[in-house]
């Protein structure tokens, strides 16, 4: 019998022990997995699918304040993408859909560019002439070196975000500081807009969504903007426990130099695909995000 009851408790240790190394396998990384923050991620509702776009309030505030306003004020649901260019970009938030609308609220400065600090860690990946290009977050910038951080008044150098594919920002009329409700989804990347329109987001999962969205200025038959939510307004239940590549840790070095020599002389950072995954859960089956890979 005591034999008996030592073979028990020998594998309910095991079962224990396995249950702990389960759970900490389903644990991401910190090193090299970060969770996108619910109050700055944007579910965009079309009929393709959900797309769902990172928000950077350190980049561009002003901005994404306005979009959250607009957001939770339903301002979004049911507008039509009424410029949709292909190779280029898919432009909506326009109430009348002619390209002419805007909200009721006044326009906004712009925000082209931005000062970061120590706190806002940048990767550098390529480098243009004196230009150097690489990414904060899972957006792709270019900014002057740390080293002159040292002898700026504000121990901050200056930066701007790059209109790679999968970028967000907001559209306007000639007026620099004439944005207002307006915004476009980068489909292909194009150097011209940089630090001439506010980067504010960029999609970190749903760019195939936004591939599909049917093209033309106007499209024939326009696809819409089905609901738009900030996902920490969302019941939890519905909230997607997205993580993404961390662009400070030393996975995503690996998958620059990955890119590099795949491209060879073509690299740009925007080639650079930043890997989005959920945490291994075995109730995801019916979620919305089940076709989000796992963390491996």
């Amino acid at each position: 019998m005591l034999r008996l009851w030592n073979w028990i408790a020998a594998g309910v240790l095991s079962l224990g022990l396995a249950s702990c190394v389960s759970a900490a396998a389903q644990t991401p990384d910190a090193r090299n997995w970060r969770q996108v923050d619910l109050e700055n991620t944007l579910y965009i509702d079309t009929v393709h699918g959900r797309i769902v776009v990172e928000l950077y309030p350190e980049i561009a505030p002003r901005h994404v304040e306005r979009i959250k306003v607009l957001t939770r004020a339903g301002f979004y649901d049911g507008l039509t993408f009424h410029r949709v260019i292909d190779d280029f970009m898919a432009q909506t938030g326009d109430p009348l859909g002619t390209g002419e609308g805007a909200s009721s609220l006044p326009d906004l400065r712009e925000e082209f560019r931005f000062r970061r600090g120590a706190d806002m860690p940048f990767i550098e990946a390529a480098t243009q002439g004196r230009a150097r290009l690489g990414f904060y977050k899972a957006l792709p910038i270019e900014s002057q070196p740390d080293s002159q951080m040292a002898v700026t008044a504000d121990g901050r150098v200056a930066a701007n975000a790059l209109h790679c594919q999968g970028v967000v920002s907001m559209a306007r009329a000639s007026d620099p500081n004439s944005a207002n409700s307006q915004f476009f989804i980068m489909r292909a990347p194009n150097s011209d807009l940089d630090k001439r329109y506010t980067i504010f987001g960029r999609v970190v999962w749903g760019q195939d969504a936004a591939m599909r969205i049917a093209v033309g200025n106007p499209p024939p038959n326009p696809d819409r903007m089905l609901a738009v939510r900030v996902a920490a307004d969302v019941p939890e239940s519905e909230r997607a426990p997205i993580y993404v590549l961390r662009t400070d840790g030393p996975r995503f070095r690996e998958l620059i130099e990955e890119t590099r020599e795949d491209r060879g002389a073509d690299f740009s950072v925007c080639d650079v695909q930043i890997p989005t995954r959920v945490p291994r859960n075995s109730n995801r089956e019916r979620r919305w995000w089940s076709i989000i890979p796992f963390i491996p």
